[in-house]
């Protein structure tokens, strides 16, 4: 089959699936913007990047959806001119509106899009935190308005996949049958603890499994991800713990919800909060950090913190798990389905500051009692989200099955 993966942060969830499907004699192509830099693992043809639109209020996101849909729409025109390609699927993410009208280019492909998350104006991320909600009805407005290019991405696609069984409920009703749930894989044979690891930090301190470590990973530091939290309840887990090492990696961008503005970010409005409470020296800011990086501090951390708003969940977090590191985590909904407290990790109310103090000082002080969870913890991922023997044969079979 020839198989078209169309996603603006090319590979990104199809990282996986897209060589997989290649090494079994797939003619398998990505579409990709202009300004993607990422390594590709298969052929990738771009796409201009549509210009800022010129819409405002509650239209803008639909047309910069849409904008970008015909920027898709374009090269896949000249993709079947110029090259003769005409893919028999189709797979492409629906959260930036790329897909939108490649059936029109392509009618007789199996259409599917990856189905990561839908808005809503109550109830999930955008009024879960009170302390950056800001209520009314404009806000309330903007996130329905959200709502268009995503339906529009579900109604031309012939089924979808989510990696939750959460997030594929957060789409409506009518939708669910559609979409099938596989998660995109975690490669357990590659993330698995090692006694043997040590990380070193910048200024040349080594940190090895078995120290007092603290771990908090995003890709940039938000509210979203609870980095507030995290940075509220750490001054109680220091005092308590003088030994212990902190060691945080994110950006200081933004990837999601309110900006800080005034040329601010997050990362430095909360540690300049707590900074007077703080022994700053042991809290180390690594910044975003290559793959094999993150692996090492999911093998020598003694416990990982990971917070986040009823949201896309990490895969950083199910790598901590796949790792052997000891998790708490946020009970939200995301996180719940996977950790159970008290049998592969543990969870605490997302706004508890002085629980996740506990959490953490308790995990510090008695590495011994969270031997059971961890164990637990990889057993949970190797079980049902390893990617060689579980997720990426569904995933092959959903491509395939659609191909017909």
């Amino acid at each position: 089959m020839k198989i078209l993966f169309v996603h603006q942060n090319f590979p990104g969830q199809f990282l996986h699936l897209a060589p997989a499907l290649a090494a079994r004699g797939h003619q398998v192509v990505g579409l990709t913007t202009e300004t993607n830099a990422r390594p590709s693992p298969v052929p990738v043809l771009r796409y201009r990047t549509p210009q800022e639109t010129k819409a405002e209020g509650l239209g803008k996101t639909y047309a910069e959806a849409a904008e970008r849909g015909a920027s898709v729409a374009r090269a896949a025109v000249q993709l079947t001119r110029d090259k003769g390609f005409v893919p028999d699927v189709v797979f492409g993410h629906g959260g930036w509106g790329e897909t939108l009208f490649l059936r029109e280019v392509w009618p007789r492909a199996r259409h599917l899009t990856y189905a990561e998350f839908f808005y809503h104006t109550t109830g999930y991320d955008t009024d879960f935190d009170k302390e950056f909600h800001r209520g009314g009805m404009a806000p309330r407005l903007r996130t329905s308005a959200r709502k268009t290019h995503l339906l529009m991405a579900l109604a031309e696609a012939d089924a979808a996949l989510s990696p939750t069984k959460w997030q594929a409920s957060t789409f409506p009703a009518e939708f669910r049958d559609r979409i099938s749930v596989v998660h995109d894989g975690i490669d357990t044979d590659r993330v698995c603890p090692d006694p043997a690891a040590s990380l070193t930090l910048p200024g040349g301190r080594v940190l090895r499994a078995g120290d007092e470590v603290i771990s908090f990973v995003n890709r940039n530091l938000e509210p979203y991800r609870g980095y507030h939290v995290f940075m509220r309840a750490l001054p109680e887990v220091l005092a308590a713990r003088p030994e212990a090492q902190v060691v945080i990696v994110g950006g200081d961008g933004q990837s999601y919800g309110p900006s800080p503005g005034q040329g601010r970010s997050w990362k430095q409005i909360f540690l300049d909060q707590v900074g007077d409470r703080l022994d700053q020296s042991r809290v180390h800011f690594l910044g975003q950090v290559p793959y094999a990086g993150f692996l090492s501090l999911m093998r020598v951390t003694r416990v990982h913190a990971y917070l986040t708003y009823p949201f896309v969940l990490s895969w950083s977090m199910l790598e901590a798990m796949s790792a052997g590191a000891l998790v708490v985590g946020s009970r939200t909904a995301p996180v719940e389905e996977l950790i159970r407290d008290g049998e592969n990790g543990r969870l605490v109310d997302f706004f508890d500051i002085a629980g996740w103090s506990r959490a953490l000082i308790e995990a510090l002080a008695d590495p011994g009692a969270a031997l059971p969870l961890r164990a637990a913890a990889r057993k949970t991922i190797v079980e049902g989200y390893d990617l060689k023997r579980h997720c990426l044969p569904r995933l092959i079979d959903f491509v395939e099955g659609a191909g017909g």
